[in-house]
């Protein structure tokens, strides 16, 4: 059994902290908590998750990846999702795949996208979430 409540917080590697903080605050729907004097690092809240947009040298993502491989996502109310999707379409934001998957661990309508240096985020409409089917034990 684990004793991990939840999590606490994560990092995600950018190049421009500033103008990664716009993105994820504008276009992604997070809360500014808090930067660094220096700028290196920025708190942002998502939904009650602190997220730390860490700068590093780049390229971040030196070869992009498709909504299959690493990403980063956001779980969006039933009745925000279209809104959601509709906001990063307003803001530029190109949409690299879209479906509505079920069956699996992680369940419902979702759409994949990139933030400022190519780290792909889903935003989902999350119906289920399968816990008890054994995986991974």
């Amino acid at each position: 059994m684990s004793d991990i409540k939840c999590i606490a917080h994560f990092s995600i590697p950018v190049t421009d902290v500033k103008r990664s903080s716009d993105f994820y605050c504008d276009v992604v729907g997070c809360t500014h908590l808090f930067s660094t004097p220096k700028g290196h690092m920025a708190f942002i809240d998502a939904g009650g998750v602190c997220l730390i947009l860490v700068k590093q040298p780049g390229p971040i993502n030196p070869v992009l990846q498709d909504s299959e491989g690493v990403h980063h996502s956001f779980a969006i109310a039933p009745d925000k999702f279209q809104a959601a999707l509709a906001r990063l379409k307003a803001k530029g934001v190109e949409i690299i795949f879209e479906e509505d998957r079920q069956g699996g661990v992680v369940n419902g309508p979702r759409a994949y996208f990139r933030d400022p240096d190519g780290t792909v985020l889903e935003f989902i409409n999350l119906t289920s979430y399968e816990t008890g089917k054994g995986h991974g034990h």
